[in-house]
């Protein structure tokens, strides 16, 4: 094997997509901090205990794992940045108020998470920490499509769910964890003669009540159907309640519900969230509340937030123009040297021409040149 081959889904960035997925984390992250949102820079790698906790059998197998020649200890590098963001949130702040925190850095895959994805996303999120309120769901769903417009994603739609609304249906239900996991499946595939399979011992209303879930998914008036045919229980009507509201705040966007859509249904506790463009074959965003994302470091605080894979984003959107540049010759002359310092200094791109080949690049566009006229350095178009 040639020792310049990548493993699979592993990938170089070359220049001008490594300039746009830059100035989209720069964009991201100056729009999180318009919100109020502080930068935090967890580590790549921690104790293996510490990523895992909580997040269930399907982070443990997206992790890799190796030992640490120091301590002998298992550590991993992470698959997702949440969990490490929940540490910080209730050990090294503690802070007893709200608390907005927001990242951005590479997580590691084993396997692609999608096909043709990267196995090293580079995944920007935000959480809100301290409010169980909706105004902290509203709040991330309104930054995360302020991302979006940043990032210049046309015709954006919102899909809505709640996991509370299975929850309820399966209140009080016996059953054991492997045929709960088949039965998320089901509903998420949107498998009736499976789902109809695993639940025809379940009590008639647990049993009628998953199958409409099946049914209801579309426009607003999925919200009217579900009040109508399933049970009447406390739970549900919050739910409801909550994505009503939700959606009364989403503006500039499509909104639609599936309310039998259970991806993460482990790890979020109420509404949760995606966002699709046209032309991807998989979600830009993802988020929602989950509340029980800290209790493993013996700090339950409410939450809620989202993420997203600018790898991903970058190849959705328009790639931006080249960066205008000067050409100048290079030279050791006082005068060309102080007058290309100073067009730096005023943020122009002076590109300095080594040999009478020129410069071969990728993302900047030599429209003028630095020339010597009238005895002074000047600069004009080509």
């Amino acid at each position: 094997m040639s020792a310049w081959v990548l493993p699979d889904h592993i990938a170089d960035v070359l220049p001008s997509e490594a300039r746009h997925i830059e100035e989209l984390r720069r964009g991201l992250l100056d729009t999180a901090r318009s919100y109020g949102y502080e930068l935090v820079m967890p580590p790549l790698l921690e104790h293996l205990e510490s990523l895992l906790t909580g997040t269930g059998e399907a982070m443990d197998l997206q992790t890799f794992k190796l030992v640490d020649q120091l301590s002998g200890r298992m550590l991993g590098l992470r698959a997702d940045t949440t969990q490490q963001v929940a540490r910080i949130d209730a050990h090294l702040l503690n802070r007893r108020g709200v608390t907005r925190l927001c990242y951005c850095g590479p997580v590691l895959h084993t396997r692609p998470d999608r096909p043709h994805a990267t196995r090293e996303p580079l995944q920007f999120g935000a959480e809100i920490y301290g409010h169980a309120g909706l105004e902290a769901d509203i709040e991330a769903v309104q930054l995360a499509l302020a991302c979006l417009r940043v990032a210049q994603v046309a015709q954006v739609s919102v899909d809505l769910a709640d996991v509370r609304i299975v929850r309820a249906l399966l209140a009080g239900v016996p059953v054991d964890l492997g045929r709960l996991n088949q039965v998320h499946a089901a509903l998420a595939a949107k498998d009736a003669s499976e789902l109809a399979g695993l639940t025809r011992d379940f009590p008639q209303a647990s049993r009628e009540g998953l199958a409409a879930l099946l049914q209801l998914y579309g426009d607003a008036q999925v919200l009217d159907e579900a009040r109508r045919v399933l049970k009447p229980a406390p739970a549900i009507a919050e739910a409801l309640a909550d994505l009503q509201v939700i959606a009364d705040h989403i503006d500039g966007a499509r909104v639609s519900f599936d309310l039998a859509d259970l991806r993460g249904y482990a790890y979020y506790s109420g509404t949760r969230f995606t966002m699709y463009t046209a032309g991807a074959s998989d979600a830009l965003v993802r988020g929602g509340r989950y509340d029980e994302v800290g209790a493993a470091f013996g700090r339950n605080r409410p939450a809620a937030g989202f993420s997203l894979d600018l790898k991903q984003l970058v190849s959705v959107v328009a790639p931006r123009p080249l960066k205008a540049a000067i050409r100048a010759p290079w030279s050791r002359n006082g005068e060309a040297g102080a007058a290309i310092a100073a067009l730096r200094a005023q943020g122009e791109t002076v590109v300095c021409m080594l040999t009478e080949h020129g410069s071969e690049v990728d993302e900047f566009h030599c429209d003028r040149e630095l020339v010597l006229a009238d005895g002074r350095w000047q600069v004009r178009p080509l």
